[in-house]
Formats: C-alpha cells, sequence, structure tokens
C-alpha cells in the first residue's frame, strides 16, 4: 500500500515540476507578491505632498514653516498664495493637508498672546489624513515647547517619551513578511491541491487512475502530501527571504514554527479537496482558489484588526485558519512566543484541520462514485 502511495507522490510531485505552468505558477508570483507587498502594500505614510499658506513675515512663523519643511515625511511642499488657493488644491487632491498661518502668528506669540494656525485635511483619505494630523500635532507642539524654553515661560514637568515593543522602528514589512509567510503558503497549498485533481480530470487521466490499483483513501493521500510538501517548501522560503534578505529579526522557535505551519497547511489542503470535487478544469479550479482566498485574507486581521469589524463578522473569523498562523508567525518571528501561547492558537487548526480534511475527503470520495 504504501509503495503504492509513495508512487503516486512522487508521480505528483513530478507532474508539477516538469509542468512549466505549474512551475511558474508556484514560483514566480509568490516571489514577486512577497516583495510587492513587502515595499508597496504599506501602511506606512511617506513622501506626503503637503500646501503651506504662510500669510506672516516673522521668524516664528519662518521657523514653523522649516520645521516642517525639514520633516522626512513630506516630500513636497507647495506654497500657496491666498486662502482661495486652498480649496482647488485640497478637491484636485494635489495634497493631503494645508497648513495656514495668518498674519499676526508672530506677533502674537512674541507679545506672549494665544496664536491659532489652521490644519486643513483631506477627508477623504481618511486614515492618512489621520497619521499625517497627529504627526503635524507633534511638530507643532514641540515648535510650542521650544518657544516656550526660549521664551522663558512656564512648562510642563512632565514628557512623554513612547518606546515600541518588538519592532522599535516600527519597520513595516517586519510585520508584513511574516503575514505574507502564511497567506503565499496558504495559496499554493490551495493551488496545487486543486490543480492536482483538475489537471487529472482536463487531460483524461482521472478514469485512468480510478481503474489502478490504488483505493480511494490512498488516492487521496497521494494527492494531499504533495500539497503539504510544496506548500511548506513555499512558506520555509519565505521565511528565509525574511530573515537574510529582509533583516527581519527570528527570535521564537522554529520547530514550533514548522507545527504550526504543518497544521495550517493540511486544514488548507482539505479546503483544496472540496474545492477540486467541484471543479472540471484547470482555469475553474484557479478561480475557485482565489474565490476562497479573498475572504480568508480579508477576515484573517492581515490588512485590518478583527476588533474593528461589525460585532456579527468577528465570529466568523474563527473558521479562517490564517487567522491563527498570522498571530503565531508574527509572535515567533518578533517576540520570541511561548510554547503555551502557540499551542493555544495551533489547537483551532488542528480542529479545522481534522474538519476539512474529512470533509474534503468525503466530497472527494462522492466525486469518485
Amino acid at each position: 500500500m504504501w509503495n503504492r502511495i509513495y508512487t503516486l507522490i512522487y508521480k505528483e510531485i513530478l507532474a508539477v515540476w516538469r509542468d512549466k505552468k505549474s512551475r511558474m505558477v508556484l514560483i514566480v508570483p509568490p516571489l514577486v507578491q512577497l516583495f510587492v507587498f513587502a515595499f508597496a502594500a504599506t501602511l506606512d505614510v511617506k513622501n506626503v505632498p503637503i500646501g503651506i499658506l504662510n500669510r506672516d513675515s516673522g521668524e516664528q512663523a519662518f521657523e514653523l514653516v522649516q520645521r516642517f519643511h525639514g520633516s522626512p515625511m513630506f516630500n513636497e511642499i507647495v506654497y500657496l498664495d491666498s486662502v482661495e488657493a486652498i480649496t482647488p488644491f485640497i478637491e484636485n487632491r494635489d495634497g493631503i493637508m494645508v497648513l495656514s498661518i495668518d498674519e499676526q502668528f508672530s506677533r502674537n506669540l512674541d507679545s506672549g498672546k494665544p496664536a491659532d494656525i489652521q490644519l486643513i485635511f483631506d477627508g477623504r483619505r481618511s486614515n492618512t489624513a489621520q497619521i499625517v494630523s497627529n504627526y503635524s500635532s507633534n511638530i507643532v507642539q514641540q515648535f510650542d515647547t521650544d518657544f516656550a524654553a526660549k521664551a522663558g515661560l512656564p512648562q510642563q514637568n512632565t514628557r512623554l517619551i513612547v518606546r515600541n515593543w518588538f519592532n522599535p522602528n516600527l519597520i513595516y514589512y517586519w510585520y508584513n513578511v511574516p503575514c505574507l509567510s502564511g497567506i503565499l503558503t496558504m495559496l499554493v497549498a490551495l493551488i496545487v491541491t486543486t490543480l492536482s485533481v483538475a489537471r487529472e480530470r482536463e487531460l483524461g487521466t482521472f478514469d485512468q487512475l480510478l481503474v489502478s490499483p490504488l483505493q480511494p483513501f490512498e488516492i487521496l493521500i497521494g494527492k494531499s502530501i504533495p500539497a503539504v510538501i510544496i506548500g511548506m517548501l513555499e512558506g520555509s522560503i519565505i521565511i528565509g527571504v525574511g530573515v537574510f534578505v529582509f533583516g527581519i529579526p527570528f527570535t521564537g522557535s522554529l520547530l514550533l514554527l514548522y507545527l504550526a505551519m504543518f497544521v495550517f497547511v493540511c486544514s488548507i489542503v482539505g479546503i483544496g479537496l472540496f474545492i477540486s470535487t467541484l471543479c472540471q478544469t484547470q482555469q475553474q479550479a484557479m478561480l475557485g482558489s482565489f474565490v476562497f482566498m479573498s475572504p480568508s485574507v480579508l477576515l484573517s486581521g492581515f490588512a485590518t484588526p478583527i476588533e474593528n469589524m461589525p460585532t456579527w463578522l468577528q465570529p466568523v473569523t474563527f473558521l479562517i485558519p490564517l487567522r491563527y498562523y498570522l498571530v503565531i508567525a508574527k509572535g515567533i518571528f518578533l517576540k520570541a512566543m511561548p510554547m503555551d501561547i502557540v499551542l493555544s492558537n495551533v489547537w483551532p487548526m488542528v480542529i479545522i484541520a481534522i474538519l476539512t480534511l474529512t470533509g474534503g475527503a468525503w466530497f472527494f470520495r462522492r466525486g469518485l462514485d
């Protein structure tokens, strides 16, 4: 029996490797997506264009403008001529923010009076506007503190110092790449599983497989194990790229990470078997895989925190294996997540894996009848 299963596994891996299209699908797109997501799909706000309307020729207004000019966040600063220029500047998306300084700003500061400035944001880009707002407020607050110290005005005795744990410099791909090790592993394992059966049907060799000495459960095992092997190999490549190319610190247990990855891939293979029973061609298998992929990624907490989702939708995320793997991958990479916390996220994936493999096997056997 095991010799027959081994032969089928070898045949499946060989079929994937010899098929040029399959090699391209499994190797090139995941690596391209890894680098695109790591560098381009970032929530960091950089190189932001802003407008400045400075109607004050005094020293204090000039110094405040120079602080915005020297900030690395703002790569392009447009100096506006009048108040009327603010509206088209924002409406045409020429910039996310306008800093407006009136004529009395420096005079009021020098005379000890309250001095106001106006920050106008483009609310259509709410996330970026909020981040730029906080950053601009910090610049203005620091300017106010320095001016008070220079002028001998009373200051507060407390000072807030922010320290970020696990990712001190808030490097976004330190968060992104560990997540991509799960997302792209899921993509590859799902595609390999669904294409395996669909390819047999499309080439007309599936009936030959049924009349071979292989039993249905042996066919099932022979179709599943190559997907697990290739999926974990893909995950290993991404982890290696993250550590050796991106320089992301790996602080936890590699054994625990591979244990979680194995359970995670098994749960995905079960879903792939279910999809494969519904598909007759490789094109249908690809479409079915992406139909599952999109909601899985969105509900996993990768792009948006699960806590920000509607309360009625949050229970659905407990059915997504990727949700648990992302917690483990980020935790093991960045903060040496202890075994008990890792296992608390592994056992839900074990249950999902048992259910999906059992369900996928049942649908697969029904498809053989």
